[in-house]
C-alpha cells in the first residue's frame, strides 16, 4: 500500500514538472502525515520526474560537444601553424600531416584534420600536387569503412567519412588535378569498390581525358613568371596573326635623378602586323585615332590588361539599317538565310571589325597616360602617319586604379607628340 501511494505521489510530482526535489520526496515518505493522507487524483502517470531537468541536460551536452569540436579544430589549426612559423612550403605541410598521423594510431579526428588540410592547401601552394592529395587520403584508417554485408552496401556506410573523401576529390577537380593509380588503390582500400568516393573517381577519370586536350590553343603550364614573357604570350594569343611582330619598347628599370629622386620605368610591349600597318597608312589624318582600354584577359588564373589603338568605322563601310516598316507593301530589305555554295568566299579580315579597324595593341607595366604616350612615340618610328594624326585617350578605370605618376609625366613631356587629347 505504501508503494502504491508513493507511485501516485510521484505521478503528481511529475505533472507539476519537478516542483519537489528527490530529497523532499524521501522526507515525505518517512513522515507520518504521508501515510495518513488521502489519495489525490493523478493527472498524468506516464511522465517522469526527469523531464523537469532533461532540457538542462540536453543543453549541457550540446554545449560540451561544441566546446570539444572547437578545441579539436583549434588543435588541428595549431599543427599547421607550428610547422609553418618561418615559411609555408610543401615540406612543412607534409610535416604537419606526419605529426597528426604519429599522434594517434587510431587517427582520432581524421575527418576534421582532412577538412582543415584541404582549407590550408592554397596557403602552402600544394593545391595542384597529386602526391599531397594521396597523402591526405592515406590519413583515413584502412579497411574500416568497407561494407561487410548487403544491408551496409544498400545504405551509405559511414556517410561522414565518404562525404569527406568526395570533398577531397571535388577540390582536385576544381584545381584540375587528375587522379592516378595510387589514388584509386587508396580509395578501394579505404571505402571499397561500390562506395561514393570510388564512383566520383570513375566520373572524373571519364570526363577529364575528354576535356584535357579540347582547347586548340592551349596555355603553357606553368605560366611564365616574367611579366615581359607573359605580355608577349598574351598579345600573340589576342592577335592570332603569324605575321604579327612583337616589339619591346621599354624594359622595366629604375632611374635615379640628380636630385636624388628614383623613377621607376615600367615595361612596354606592343604588337602590330603588316596588314595593320597598311591600314594605318591609309587612314585619313583628319580623323582622330582612339587609344582604348584597359581590357581584361584571363590566362588560367592570371588576369592581365591590354590596350587597343583603333579608329572609328568609316562612313563608306557603314551599313544602313532599313526599317521594315518604312514601306509596308514593298519592303526594301529582305532577310533571306541562304546556304553557302562551293564558290563562296570564306575569307575575312580580322583587323576590319564592326567597331572599326584595329591598328596595334600593347601591354604596359603601369596604367598611366605617360607610359601609354611612350608607346605612341615608339609607334611613330614605324608609322610616321601618327605625327600628323590626333590620338584621343579613352581610358577606363580597371580594378587597379589608373596611377597618376607626375614624375613620369614631367620626364616624358618633351617626348610626347603634340597631338594628344583625352576624352572625358
Amino acid at each position: 500500500m505504501k508503494c502504491l501511494r508513493a507511485l501516485l505521489v510521484a505521478g503528481e510530482l511529475s505533472a507539476r514538472r519537478g516542483s519537489f526535489l528527490k530529497k523532499d520526496l524521501l522526507q515525505l515518505q518517512r513522515s507520518s502525515s504521508f501515510q495518513n493522507s488521502r489519495l489525490i487524483p493523478v493527472r498524468s502517470i506516464q511522465m517522469s520526474t526527469v523531464l523537469g531537468t532533461s532540457n538542462f541536460a540536453i543543453k549541457n551536452h550540446e554545449k560540451r560537444d561544441k566546446e570539444s569540436t572547437n578545441q579539436s579544430l583549434v588543435k588541428i589549426e595549431d599543427i599547421f601553424e607550428t610547422t609553418s612559423v618561418h615559411e609555408k612550403t610543401k615540406a612543412t605541410f607534409q610535416e604537419a600531416m606526419d605529426i597528426f598521423c604519429k599522434r594517434d594510431v587510431r587517427r582520432t579526428g581524421h575527418v576534421e584534420f582532412i577538412y582543415a588540410a584541404l582549407k590550408k592547401m592554397p596557403e602552402f601552394g600544394v593545391e595542384k600536387d597529386i602526391n599531397v592529395y594521396n597523402k591526405i587520403l592515406d590519413v583515413f584508417p584502412k579497411k574500416v569503412f568497407i561494407p561487410q554485408n548487403i544491408f551496409q552496401k544498400m545504405l551509405k556506410y559511414y556517410p561522414r567519412q565518404q562525404d569527406c573523401a568526395v570533398q577531397l576529390l571535388e577540390q582536385m577537380e576544381h584545381f584540375g588535378v587528375m587522379p592516378n593509380q595510387e589514388t584509386k588503390f587508396l580509395l578501394l582500400e579505404i571505402f571499397g569498390n561500390k562506395s561514393y568516393p570510388v564512383r566520383k573517381y570513375q566520373r572524373i577519370m571519364y570526363w577529364f581525358p575528354k576535356f584535357k586536350h579540347i582547347n586548340p590553343y592551349p596555355v603553357p603550364t606553368p605560366l611564365p613568371e616574367d611579366p615581359i614573357e607573359l605580355a608577349k604570350l598574351s598579345l600573340q594569343r589576342i592577335a592570332a596573326d603569324l605575321n604579327a611582330k612583337v616589339t619591346v619598347y621599354q624594359i622595366s628599370h629604375s632611374e635615379v635623378l640628380d636630385s636624388g629622386k628614383e623613377i621607376n620605368h615600367p615595361h612596354i610591349i606592343g604588337i602590330q602586323s603588316p596588314d595593320q600597318q597598311s591600314l594605318l597608312t591609309s587612314h585619313n589624318t583628319e580623323k582622330p585615332i582612339f587609344l582604348e582600354g584597359p581590357f581584361r584577359l584571363w590566362l588560367k588564373s592570371k588576369c592581365v590588361y591590354y590596350y587597343v589603338l583603333r579608329a572609328e568605322l568609316s562612313e563608306e563601310h557603314m551599313v544602313e539599317v532599313i526599317d521594315p516598316e518604312r514601306n509596308f507593301y514593298y519592303p526594301m530589305h529582305l532577310d533571306i538565310d541562304l546556304e553557302r555554295d562551293v564558290l563562296d568566299d570564306y575569307e575575312f579580315y580580322t583587323d576590319k571589325v564592326k567597331e572599326g579597324p584595329v591598328f596595334a595593341m600593347c601591354m604596359v607595366g603601369a596604367e598611366n597616360k605617360a607610359t601609354l604616350a611612350k608607346w605612341i612615340v615608339g609607334l611613330q618610328e614605324t608609322n610616321p602617319i601618327l605625327h600628323d594624326t590626333v590620338v584621343i585617350f579613352r581610358l577606363t578605370h580597371s580594378p587597379q586604379e589608373l596611377q597618376c605618376n607626375e614624375e613620369l609625366e614631367d620626364d616624358n613631356a618633351r617626348t610626347q607628340p603634340k597631338f594628344f587629347k583625352q576624352e572625358v
